[in-house]
């Protein structure tokens, strides 16, 4: 079968990948290609098959980026050149911070020391950075100010770094895909985007906004039209679905490259021409996958890269609570589910009770869904409900009253000693699920060991989802903080340098979000910044090797 990959041959097809198009139809004119050189018979192929690569040097990208969510957009936004400098006129109120930031205004934070700025600052983020953007954004933000952001942007073109943003869907990723009839747990203002705010765009779509949280709707329109706004289309890509990530060169110093030569580049490194210049680029990476066309078809692509930068989330794949019986049409895994089988009139007439399992948000909202349309409820969660790490002792009482009713039937409704059931609502705290039966039945456990056998009409299980990884190798087992166990945002996020958010298994791969657990979009974004500076360093050292190469001062 014929292969496609993009070639130094085909440049002139492409034009350059880092020129300034409007649109920077760089994948679209992938598909024009397949389409005019390999005939009809692209549109039936399916998955990219297996096949030796061309030995001609390929065009390389200096960044792919994996996911087009909001870590995935920040990322684009920043790789674009725009650069954040400290305000004039900003009073941080952290005055130990605010000094250092005065040090060296006239530089951006991309071209200063993160560590220093970063160093005995405290946040709800382990990343550094990410507390560290998340302050500057959002000054004291965790102790009720709204303080505005002590940083302004500039765009300077000179530092964009080409690359190219996938994702499944439109600029937003999952946040498409949410529920819609549940406020977002974070005010609006916090998962706003750098340089263009969230009111701007409410004011501008003439959307009413009526109070700090907004619904996931909202949200993702907003994400959507930024990209617009601040120019990065050129940099997306829509439909395309990844089916492989593979490293084509392993270097013991992947650094080391003081010894290049025009007339004897090691095999990973190569001279391309870029924005007019000759640069030395390295095929780090292997990309491959298919575009979905408007006819459902597959277009298959395949990319080279320098790094790679994973920005998919944990929205991909519900978890499971991998037990017998969990299989069964009666058990349901998302809120959308339980709500179409709430609209369809299923449950109505049912005696028995809905069961809920999980301890968090989306569980909650889905007793509130039951709730309010006088289902009654049984709900399973492993934890005390004194456990302080619980999310609902985490929020204002004020802010989120919903959240707290059903904590507090979580608390006063609980099963008693003799298993009686509530009308309405009824929860089992430290209890887990062992199986699920045939006869609408389902088999629970105590902390103390003791089980008990309930009815139930529907179950619906909400404990997290987990990220889909299945285009690395070994579907990333070997990246994550606990060797061979799968990457989880909470218990087995991936192991990155805390300053350059580059894996410190895999060199020239970077992943940023919830993937290194910052669920919340407003702590993202210090993953964008860690890796541009990464990025940018690594640009200018290999500029200034090639300068020395050709004698030049």
């Amino acid at each position: 079968m014929t292969v496609w990959c993009c070639r130094c041959s085909l440049g002139s097809h492409f034009r350059n990948y880092c020129s300034s198009e409007p649109e920077g139809h760089f994948l679209n004119s992938l598909v024009q290609y397949f389409g005019d050189n390999l005939g009809t018979n692209v549109k039936t192929m399916p998955l990219l098959e297996e096949t030796t690569l061309p030995v001609d040097p390929p065009l390389t990208l200096p960044m792919v980026v994996i996911g087009n969510g909001p870590s995935g957009i920040c990322l684009s936004y920043m790789l674009s050149g725009y650069r954040p400098y400290l305000s004039p006129e900003a009073e941080h109120p952290n005055l130990i911070l605010h000094n250092k930031l005065k040090e060296a205004s006239h530089l951006s934070l991309v071209d200063q020391d993160l560590e220093y700025f970063a160093e005995g600052l405290e946040g709800r983020s382990s990343n550094p950075v990410a507390v560290l953007f998340d302050t500057l954004l959002h000054p004291d933000a965790d102790f009720g100010f709204n303080y505005p952001s002590v940083l302004h942007w500039k765009l300077e073109p000179h530092h964009y770094i080409p690359h190219i943003v996938l994702g499944k869907g439109p600029p937003g990723g999952a946040w498409h895909s949410m529920e819609g009839s549940m406020l977002t747990i974070s005010f609006g203002d916090w998962m706003e985007l750098p340089g263009y705010t969230f009111k701007d765009w409410a004011s501008n779509k003439r959307r009413n906004i009526k109070c700090d949280r907004v619904l996931p709707e909202e949200i993702a329109s907003y994400y959507k039209h930024y990209v617009k706004v601040m120019g990065l289309q050129k940099n997306f890509r829509e439909n395309t679905y990844i089916t492989s990530v593979s490293r084509l060169y392993r270097e013991q110093d992947p650094e080391d490259e003081s010894q290049v030569t025009k007339d004897a580049l090691p095999q990973h490194l190569l001279l391309e021409e870029q924005g007019g210049q000759t640069t030395p680029v390295k095929r780090n990476w292997e990309v491959r996958g298919y575009q979905r066309a408007a006819d459902g078809s597959h277009v298959p692509f395949c990319l080279f890269a320098e790094n790679v930068a994973l920005a998919t989330g944990t929205f991909d794949a519900p978890g499971r609570l991998k037990i017998e019986g969990e299989d069964s049409p009666v058990v349901l895994h998302s809120i959308s589910e339980f709500a179409a089988t709430i609209n369809k009139g299923i449950l109505r007439g049912k005696t028995d009770p809905v069961l809920i399992i999980g301890g968090g948000l989306s569980a909650a909202d889905a007793v509130l869904c039951a709730y309010n349309n006088s289902i009654p409820v049984v709900h399973v969660f492993r934890r005390r409900v004194t456990d302080p790490s619980l999310i609902f002792k985490q929020l204002p009482k004020k802010t989120y009253p919903e959240y707290h009713k059903v904590y507090h039937m979580m608390c006063t409704q609980t099963v008693t000693t003799d298993y009686n059931l509530h009308s309405a609502y009824t929860s089992f705290p430290e209890h887990r699920v062992l199986s699920f039966q045939p006869d609408m039945k389902c088999v629970l456990q105590s902390a103390s060991g003791l089980k008990k056998i309930l009815r139930f009409s529907v179950a619906v299980v909400l404990i997290g989802s987990d990220p889909n990884l299945c285009f690395l190798k070994d579907q990333g087992h070997g990246i994550g903080h606990k060797a061979n166990e799968p990457i989880t945002c909470k218990g087995n996020p991936i192991e990155i340098d805390p300053y350059t958010y580059e894996c410190t298994k895999e060199p020239n791969l970077f992943a940023l979000g919830p993937l290194v657990g910052d669920n919340f979009v407003r702590f993202l974004k210090g993953g964008a910044l860690g890796i541009t500076q990464c990025l940018a360093a690594k640009m200018k050292k290999r500029h200034q090797l090639l300068a020395e190469r050709d004698g030049v001062p």
